[in-house]
């Protein structure tokens, strides 16, 4: 039920596409590969991490130096657009991918301390204060808040839910995860619903979208007293062979496959079971 990820043929079509400065081109995308943009940066490393690579993988390694290139650069360099501060938008967004690689990456730390206090002021009173935030926002980043640049606005992006993991107070973080799950709309980026409800079926794509989040938010040193509920949700979901299977419908080209193809089930079963089981581990429980 073991495989190297990292030798599949999966690794060899992407790393096959990296470019000379360690990207893949266009940064910024975390949707789907499609036949016009096969692969962006940001979907090279997210697939590359689920398949195993590290920091200390050459590929990784490149890929992280263009990182800290383009986030020491002063002109917005990964991300344009006109309703949003580019440079702020696109320096969340490198080191955030920076710290999932390397939590104490030196160039992604400032920034990460910098979200870090404005969350801090923005839950001061045990609960969230947008105006505390705004403030906040503008002391550390110098710049107004602009309300309608969403994901800058709403903290409850995958950007910053990576960014502040380890920088949080042990308080504010058990306040801010609870504000997390009970958000209305889920984890931008990743799943549009209440992480506080559990997905209708497992072997269903909301379930994979849901399991994404899970896995980012059991980066928390609080995580595991937290997703009590969510462990035990997939403990109940294990077949009666001991294994877990999400389905054909769960084949993304981004979770899953890991294995070389799908066509037998127990390659399916062989994937799931080790997401699974990697996530109940993760938040301390009993497999």
């Amino acid at each position: 039920m073991t495989m190297d990820y990292k030798d599949s043929k999966w690794a060899s079509q992407i790393l096959a596409l990296q470019q000379d400065d360690g990207s893949w081109g266009h940064f910024h995308t975390l949707s789907n590969p499609t036949t016009a943009q096969p692969m962006t940066t940001e979907q090279a490393l997210r697939r590359l991490r689920i398949l195993g690579f590290t920091k200390d993988d050459e590929p990784i390694h490149r890929a992280v130096r263009y990182m800290e290139i383009n986030l020491a650069n002063p002109e917005p360099t990964v991300f344009h657009e006109k309703k949003h501060d580019s440079k702020t938008y696109g320096d969340l967004m490198l080191a955030a991918w920076l710290r999932l690689f390397d939590p104490e990456n030196k160039s992604a730390l400032s920034a990460a301390k910098k979200w870090a206090s404005i969350i801090e002021a923005a839950f001061a009173d045990g609960t969230y204060s947008h105006g505390a935030y705004a403030a906040a926002y503008e002391a550390q980043i110098g710049k107004k808040l602009n309300p309608k640049a969403g994901c800058l606005a709403n903290f409850v992006v995958f950007y910053q839910v990576v960014l502040l993991q380890g920088m949080l107070l042990p308080k504010t973080e058990s306040i801010v995860l609870d504000y997390i799950l009970d958000y209305p709309t889920g984890m931008v980026y990743i799943y549009n619903k209440p992480l506080r409800d559990l997905p209708e079926a497992f072997a269903s794509k909301q379930a994979n979208h849901y399991l994404a989040a899970i896995e980012i938010l059991a980066g928390y040193a609080g995580a595991a007293a937290k997703f009590n509920f969510v462990a035990e949700w997939l403990v109940n979901n294990r077949g009666n062979d001991g294994l877990w299977d999400m389905g054909a419908v769960a084949k993304d080209g981004i979770h899953f496959p890991l294995s070389e193809s799908w066509r037998n089930p127990a390659d399916r079963k062989a994937d799931c079971t080790h997401r699974v089981s990697r996530i109940l581990r993760q938040l301390g429980a009993q497999i």
